[in-house]
């Protein structure tokens, strides 16, 4: 489904998509587009939880038209570009492509979200497009081959493994920082080429300072009043650029010893091929016991201990989990996120 915005009111397009529309994730645009088109002046938003509990908020178009704006701007986005929208436009990150093509009156190219959405466009040139790291691990050899200029991943952190496959191609990759209640990034880390780096990087207007826990404060004027404060917690290296260490809410404290659970797995990403999360559980001397949770049915008793050793010369020495948990099948969600605390639950409920 082809999309060209050649006026700031997309309500023709609208009407042009309603004819089109037969599948369910058409239809979600068509819902996108109709909230938009309808005379408030929100969009009704559920967030991710990145600042709190996940709630319904209500997210003023106008900033959703700045972020849009930012964003056209970092990219050099204007009305010859063609954008790829390959993601749900029930959630904020398709919600915003549209949003993006509505500002900078482009054309932006819909295909169903899949695993590898990318075989439908093979004879396409795309100026930009925005994926999950779950597309990029299941859809990279087709998307090296192909005409496109700048990809950026979010919704998940992207491992070391997936930076290892995108190092050489020409193609700009992007992992970005954002939640809902800034209408998307902030913030983008480029992945490779010569200017890669371990940093976040803010994007112009965007101020950024931590709290008296080490969490992330986000100061945008152009977007929101006042400050954000997140449960991210950073390394401000400068005004601009920051370190993401891990969420304040996952941080294990182990005998005293503060553990976070994100830097570990980002250690162990290639010495274990089954998918695993670094968690903690209750224990009587430690306060809380770093545990390894495996997505399998068993693990051998030779295969575990060949495991802890491989750990033992990789992870500090209060990182080693004390535990390996395995449960047969992991609790995702839509976006293909695991759920943690619901995953361990099936554990403990058994």
């Amino acid at each position: 489904m082809k999309l060209t915005f050649t006026t700031t009111s997309p309500s023709l397009i609208l009407a042009a998509v309603k004819e089109l529309a037969t599948e369910a994730w058409q239809q979600e645009i068509v819902g996108f587009l109709e909230q938009w088109c309808d005379d408030r002046s929100f969009v009704e938003l559920k967030t991710s939880g990145s600042t709190g509990e996940p709630k319904l908020i209500q997210m003023p178009k106008q900033i959703m038209l700045r972020s849009a704006q930012m964003t056209n701007a970092f990219f050099g986005l204007d009305e010859s570009s063609v954008a790829l929208l390959c993601l749900p436009a029930s959630y904020i990150a398709g919600k915003m492509m549209v949003v993006r093509a509505i500002a900078g009156m482009y054309t932006l190219v819909a295909v169903k979200p899949s695993s590898n959405p990318f075989e439908e466009v093979a004879s396409l040139k795309i100026d930009f497009t925005a994926i999950t790291p779950y597309q990029l691990t299941h859809s990279y050899k087709t998307i090296s081959s192909l005409s496109i200029t700048n990809i950026i991943i979010g919704g998940s952190q992207v491992t070391p493994a997936m930076e290892g496959l995108i190092r050489d191609w020409p193609i700009a990759i992007y992992e970005t920082f954002g939640m809902t209640e800034t209408a998307s990034h902030i913030a983008v880390r480029k992945l490779n080429g010569a200017d890669k780096s371990e940093y976040f990087r803010a994007l112009p207007g965007v101020g950024l300072s931590v709290d008296q826990r080490g969490c992330l404060e986000i100061v945008a004027p152009h977007l929101y009043t006042g400050t954000l404060v997140t449960n991210d917690l950073v390394e401000l290296h400068d005004p601009d650029l920051f370190r993401w260490l891990g969420r304040y809410d996952r941080v294990v404290n182990s005998g005293g010893v503060k553990l976070f659970p994100e830097q570990i797995e980002r250690k162990l990403h290639d010495l274990i091929e089954l998918p695993f999360f670094i968690s903690a559980l209750p224990h009587p001397a430690l306060g809380e016991q770093l545990v390894l949770v495996v997505e399998a049915g068993e693990l051998s008793e030779e295969i575990q201990k060949e495991l802890v050793a491989s750990m033992k010369n990789r992870l500090g020495r209060y990182e080693l989990p004390g535990r390996i948990i395995c449960i047969p099948e992991f609790v995702y969600s839509t976006g293909n996120k695991v759920l943690r605390n619901e995953t361990l639950k099936k554990r403990i409920g058994h």
